[in-house]
């Protein structure tokens, strides 16, 4: 382990970039197939399967398909985001590192900029992926943003409090693709979800153009 961790950093100081690009893909992948397996699990618990669909068969096409939003998003615009966002609030907004100040300015702007924008991405992305129609994919969107945006929203900040206090920038995507494992498999089971009554509720919370345009 500590060979490995040693070969991590000889990396990431010779190709930052290849090396967060590479590792983000990895994992989302992984994520991704985790999520395939909590769903096949939890559809196994709440319905009576077909014997030949009691298997879990992973889809590899959506594992594929996943991965390369981690190579091509997760990993180099998180590279330069936290590179940039750490500068940004240390020269031009002349925080202290490590004050009070300094870490909510980080998880404040990272909550309300990057969080929303990496969850459209996803979404719109995975949309497109299938082979789904602007039409259809702006529905999924709909259905599917709020909901993961509310979830993340009460947990996310409080893993980018001791991502920004504690670890040195350099390997703050590290730490956070440690926990995109998770959020990787939370955004694919949400996706997977489709319509389930849980999404409706949530997205019941927020006034949509429908429900204003009656109550005017």
């Amino acid at each position: 382990m500590l060979r490995l961790w040693k070969w991590y950093q000889n990396c990431l100081a010779i190709h930052p970039v290849k090396t967060q690009v590479l590792s983000s893909g990895l994992i989302w992948g992984f994520g991704d197939i985790a999520a395939q397996t909590i769903t096949h699990l939890t559809d196994k618990k709440h319905h009576h399967f077909q014997e030949k669909d009691k298997e879990l068969k992973i889809n590899w096409k959506r594992v594929a398909t996943t991965s390369l939003f981690g190579f091509g998003f997760v990993g180099p615009v998180g590279h330069y985001w936290y590179e940039g966002l750490d500068r940004y609030i240390r020269l031009r907004l002349r925080l202290q590192p490590n004050s009070f100040r300094f870490v909510a300015t980080k998880v404040a702007i990272d909550g309300f900029i990057f969080g929303p924008m990496d969850l459209l991405v996803f979404f719109t992305y995975m949309g497109f992926s299938s082979g789904n129609s602007v039409p259809q994919i702006k529905e999924d969107v709909k259905r599917d943003f709020v909901p993961a945006l509310i979830l993340e929203g009460g947990l996310w900040p409080i893993v980018q409090v001791a991502n920004f206090r504690y670890i040195p920038v350099r390997y703050q995507l590290l730490y956070d693709n440690f926990f995109c494992l998770l959020d990787s498999c939370f955004l694919s089971w949400i996706e997977q979800q489709e319509d389930a009554p849980w999404k409706q509720w949530l997205n019941s919370l927020i006034p949509s153009k429908e429900k204003r345009d009656q109550g005017g």
